[in-house]
């Protein structure tokens, strides 16, 4: 602003030029009243917004009449779109440009809408924490991966590792040191660094559109999509605060059923699938007929039943044919009976060899499922000793996160 107040000219009807003038006169500490006045009678919206975000954007945004957001704000709805003016004056608020009262102002706002009565809770935790693995395998089933899919098993854990996941977020917007972000957006310096130096342009557009001199309107978000894009990871920590405000009263049910879904008791018998085969596990052992079940199909599906040697018979048989005629006919016969004799005794061999490798691969096998079993049944037992740390871990996580929750964006 130049040091003395320039000369312009009146325009009836036109609010800008005594707009101008009153911000002008703030600026420099004199009474605005006369040009406010007349600004406001032609357009009480425009006037409020422009002193709202220019007051804001030179970093004295303490000088705005506490009516005037309101005026500048207008009506918020679930339903319509954030207008660019209503995001610009978020935007100034939540970084601290008109001081606590302008935090306190939008809360309100939004905590009249009733977000959460609207909201998908899947998509909310989505936004919070984005990403999360489908399995999520315990300490206690890392060599028995597959069993961290069974249901009874995936639920708690997966219930703990989302808790903690949501923990650390919420710890994460509001911790000190994401509240201390440096931040680029001059919105609570008095000492007026450039407006140049801002990292949003929101409040600019808004401003250069005020006064002619902006292009046309970008496209509008709802609300819900402002507050999820406001808590995903990476988003601005003051804009962050606000969201986990609008959207604690969701995340404090859903760490209430998170936490409760970690205090599930772990079965105590429970069926798994080993080499293919359906597996009864016991807190004593694997049970013995599922075991025997399953030896069974191994033997059956290793040593399928063989049809007799006919081909050696018959080799055989000619064999004897042929030494019984040698004497009759001509002493050659008895060499090709010898032949036929250890081709038959070749296969018999063959036969023989195969019939050894099925019963080494079937023991094997057997003597594998037993190991798995053993195994399993250990890691069941490891899976129930963690049971107990989850529940404690999840029980602190819940009181954590509610305690992050009830603080609120004062915070950050």
């Amino acid at each position: 602003m130049p040091p003395t107040a320039p000369a312009f000219d009146d325009i009836p009807g036109d609010w800008l030029p005594p707009a101008v003038q009153a911000l002008v006169a703030l600026l420099a500490g004199d009474d605005p009243l006369e040009p406010l006045s007349r600004a406001a009678g032609r357009d009480q919206q425009r006037t409020a917004l422009f002193l709202c975000l220019a007051l804001a954007v030179a970093g004295h945004g303490s000088r705005i009449h506490a009516s005037w957001l309101g005026t500048a704000f207008g009506e918020l709805s679930v339903d319509q779109p954030v207008t660019h003016g209503q995001r610009s004056l978020w935007l100034a608020a939540a970084r601290g440009a008109y001081g606590p009262a302008g935090k306190i102002f939008v809360l309100r706002k939004l905590d009249a809408l009733g977000v959460p009565d609207h909201a998908d809770q899947r998509q909310w935790v989505q936004a919070v924490v984005p990403g999360e693995p489908t399995v999520v395998v315990p300490v206690s089933l890392i060599d028995f991966p597959e069993m961290a899919e069974i249901p009874e098993l995936a639920r708690p854990a997966q219930a703990a590792a989302r808790l903690a996941r949501l923990r650390a977020r919420c710890t994460e917007i509001t911790s000190t040191k994401q509240a201390e972000h440096d931040s680029s957006t001059p919105l609570t310096n008095s000492t007026g660094s450039p407006v140049t130096a801002w990292a949003e342009d929101e409040p600019l557009a808004v401003l250069r559109s005020l006064i002619g001199l902006g292009g046309p309107p970008g496209p509008l978000a709802s609300l819900t999509s402002h507050l999820l894009d406001d808590l995903r990871p990476g988003a601005d920590p003051h804009l962050a605060a606000i969201a986990l405000h609008v959207a604690a009263p969701l995340l404090r049910g859903l760490a209430e059923e998170l936490e409760a879904d970690c205090r599930l008791t772990p079965p105590a018998t429970l069926t798994v699938t080993l080499l293919g085969h359906h597996i009864l596990l016991r807190p004593e052992g694997p049970d013995d007929e599922s075991l025997a079940e399953a030896e069974a199909a191994i033997v059956a599906e290793g040593m399928p039943p063989r049809r007799p040697p006919w081909a050696a018979i018959l080799l055989i048989v000619a064999g004897v044919c042929c030494l019984a005629g040698a004497p009759l006919t001509s002493w050659l016969l008895a060499g090709v009976a010898a032949a036929l004799f250890g081709l038959a005794g070749w296969r018999l061999w063959r036969r023989r060899k195969a019939i050894e490798s099925d019963s080494r691969y079937v023991a094997a096998r057997i003597a594998e499922l037993k190991e798995l079993a053993d195994g399993a049944v250990w890691a069941l037992h490891a899976y129930a000793r963690e049971a107990e740390a989850r529940a404690k871990q999840a029980a602190d996580d819940s009181a954590e996160l509610t305690r992050l929750i009830r603080r609120g964006p004062r915070a950050a």
